[in-house]
């Protein structure tokens, strides 16, 4: 990594998260989940209670604390800011609302290419500065050794929330927009590529050791039409962040995809639980290190089950440098925190 890299200390530099992502050897295997700052958590929901999930996202200083409060309590390798994927879509003139039970919804979605044409460009990341001050805020109150990652959503991830206007199970509305218009598509990925490589490094400037991009919803593609819609734009993405600065990628439902995700770039390849560990790191490449992969319902079964499992993902690693622990997914609210906890501890046993 270049020796300017923002915000690098060679504390951080050689913390455990950072050599793992640099493939280099490492004390112990590290260790941080995603979602970890998350409904399960009664920290969490004490602050959350006071406030709308889109007002804490927006409120630096409660961002930071619950950001710091989950690493502290858990005792993970790495903190990863407390925000939302789609942050970036309102500067995009999207307009974004969470329902009950914190589900996303876009009151105006995108269907059509005139609609593409009044998405607006992200010149200016500053109406995103209360994400970069809490990350600011987040950095100062952090241990010094402790990496932070910054995050995105991946291109197609965003585009698919924009164009359904929440979740989806089939993508209808998505694929019909990408198979019927390709021009209106690829313009939507490149905007939104563009604002994100302006997003993710503004939060590097802000105070961040690493990236990476949630590509929640990628997994509902073929391989083809990932290779002609969708790798061109995460590439772009990827390879605009700031040099030295690892990015991790990572996605669900991609057991079709991983050597394209490896193609369309990453320092780090995450898997979800649906493949094993050894085996797609194996079809990925040794040249480039993984993330993975507990199944999140893991952490609802008995503290013995939650070891052994974890003690199974470590044997498929086999030591080899540049494996980070985590879940497959995000954590679920309903997750009991000793049993997360005791899986930090099992991981780094060894």
């Amino acid at each position: 990594m270049p020796e300017n890299t923002p915000h690098l200390t060679d504390e951080l530099r050689e913390s455990p998260f950072m050599r793992a992502c640099r493939r280099q050897p490492a004390p112990y295997t590290p260790i941080w989940l995603m979602r970890q700052a998350g409904r399960y958590m009664p920290e969490y929901r004490e602050v959350r209670s006071r406030m709308s999930f889109l007002e804490l996202c927006k409120t630096p200083d409660l961002a930071a604390e619950v950001t710091v409060t989950a690493v502290e309590r858990l005792g993970v390798d790495a903190a990863i800011i407390f925000a939302d994927i789609l942050l970036i879509i309102e500067p995009m003139g999207i307009e974004l609302g969470f329902a009950g039970g914190d589900g996303p919804v876009i009151h105006n979605p995108v269907r059509s290419s005139a609609d593409v044409d009044r998405l607006r460009e992200v010149d200016d990341i500053a109406s995103l500065n209360f994400v970069f001050e809490a990350i600011r805020k987040t950095r100062q109150a952090l241990a010094p050794g402790l990496p932070l990652i910054g995050f995105c959503g991946a291109p197609f991830t965003l585009a698919s929330y924009i164009i359904e206007g929440g979740g989806s199970k089939n993508y209808i509305n998505t694929k019909r927009l990408m198979y019927n218009d390709s021009g209106a598509w690829h313009a939507m990925m490149a905007l939104i590529s563009r604002a994100l490589t302006k997003y993710l490094n503004a939060q590097v400037d802000a105070g961040a050791q690493a990236v990476q991009l949630f590509d929640s919803w990628v997994g509902c593609l073929s391989p083809d039409d990932y290779r002609e819609y969708v790798l061109p734009h995460t590439q772009s993405v990827i390879s605009s962040v700031a040099p030295g600065v690892p990015v991790l990628h990572f996605g669900t439902g991609t057991a079709a995809l991983l050597e394209l995700m490896r193609e369309a770039g990453g320092d780090v390849i995450g898997f979800d639980w649906r493949v094993r560990l050894d085996q797609a790191w194996e079809r990925v490449g040794h040249d480039v290190a993984v993330m993975g992969n507990l199944d999140p319902v893991s952490l609802f079964a008995n503290v013995e089950h939650v070891r052994a499992e974890a003690k199974k993902i470590l044997d498929y690693a086999a030591g080899r440098p540049g494996h980070i622990f985590n879940l497959g997914h995000g954590i679920l609210p309903e997750t009991p925190v000793a049993n997360v906890m005791a899986l930090v501890e099992r991981v780094h046993e060894g």
